[in-house]
């Protein structure tokens, strides 16, 4: 009985990051909510921060990963680490407009996307400081990308920038940390399989976009 519960268990898992890489497929390349143009207004700076973390896919991933290494946390831990994440994307981004150069990009980012899934399925017991540490050293990339799609733009819609991507960034982890304690409070076993279907499927996403980055 226990063998088939658990064999149900993994095709549960495996059918689900499926159907997660399938819908993530047509979003791979989609990085530019405003369709690579330049944000001119307050509101259009404010827009594409919101849609930059959620349509780039494997920014979207990382986030996830992010949320699942901090509920492993315990106490205001859990709530201060994505900060260190997220400060490091404004960085990261400030970073890009001042014409650095940032080598490698896109891979180190597929690879923080596949270890940090990879972290989660092992469990990994890293400390806080450790944490906000690599979800910062990470954050550096993901803000330099996007950064790319805000050069040249004025100090207004560059300021709504930052700010839209920092609340839906923060918003977005904070978010998967409360669903996995809402799951935990109402099936621990549930919570588990969530868990490694969230680390599974960005793993995979990981995997997927490393591909693409080397070839």
């Amino acid at each position: 009985m226990q063998l088939l519960k658990a064999d149900n268990t993994r095709r549960l898992m495996t059918y689900l990051a499926s159907a997660g890489l399938a819908l993530a497929a047509p979003l791979v390349h989609a990085h530019h909510p405003m369709d690579g143009k330049t944000p001119e207004t307050f509101m259009q700076g404010l827009l594409s921060g919101f849609g930059h973390p959620v349509i780039g896919i494997d920014h979207f991933a990382f986030l996830i990963v992010t949320a699942l290494l901090a509920a492993m946390l315990v106490g205001r831990a859990r709530y201060l680490v994505p900060i260190a994440f997220v400060g490091a994307t404004v960085a990261g981004t400030v970073y890009h407009l001042g014409a650095a150069d940032l080598p490698l990009a896109e891979t180190v980012i597929a690879l923080s996307v596949l270890f940090g899934g990879l972290a989660v399925l092992l469990k990994s017991g890293a400390s806080a400081v450790l944490l906000a540490v690599l979800v910062g050293a990470a954050g550096i990339y993901h803000g330099y990308a996007y950064g790319e799609s805000i050069i040249g733009a004025e100090s207004t819609p560059l300021l709504a920038y930052l700010l839209g991507f920092s609340l839906i960034q923060y918003g977005i982890i904070v978010t998967g940390i409360k669903l996995l304690d809402w799951t935990a409070a109402r099936s621990e076993s549930i919570q588990r399989i969530a868990v490694r279907v969230g680390g599974l499927t960005t793993a995979a996403v990981g995997a997927v976009f490393l591909g693409l980055s080397v070839s």
